[in-house]
């Protein structure tokens, strides 16, 4: 391969800067809600965002899953805590809407069916996006 081509190669994207924005989108969408939020920072972390709602007195640790265009997220069912809520985010494209996946914790370690059918895999476990769509917007969970 040519310097050139190397060049033009598609650069692969961090999946850090991935993760980074997907929590700062998932911030925004909470902040409109009138939730406090509190971003954690670091590499090796077991939560994202506590989110606080002022009107029930309720703090919850947030965990989001981010990726740049639809494709299937990796998450073992031995990783989710019953406690937390995960927030699946699919970036997309600049100029393209971001979209949002919220599921309690409890629902998906109990998952079944389309929801939960790859979680157990033990070569890649994981959820399909399209295995979210009842959960897309479900910003409720936080009231």
């Amino acid at each position: 391969m040519s310097e050139l081509e190397t060049k033009q190669k598609k650069k692969r994207v961090d999946g850090q800067v991935t993760g980074l924005a997907g929590e700062f989108f998932v911030a925004g969408e909470l902040l409109k809600r009138n939730l406090q939020k509190s971003i954690t920072f670091g590499n090796a972390k077991a939560i994202d965002i506590f989110a606080h709602n002022e009107g029930s007195g309720i703090t919850y640790t947030v965990q989001v899953k981010s990726l740049r265009s639809k494709n299937y997220f990796p998450i073992k069912r031995s990783a989710i805590v019953d406690s937390h809520v995960y927030v699946f985010v699919i970036l997309n494209k600049p100029g393209v809407v971001v979209e949002y996946f919220v599921v309690p914790g409890f629902t998906l370690a109990s998952a079944d069916g389309d929801l939960g059918k790859y979680l157990d895999d033990p070569k890649f476990p994981g959820i399909g996006w399209r295995s979210l769509e009842p959960y897309r917007d479900n910003w409720q969970v936080f009231v």
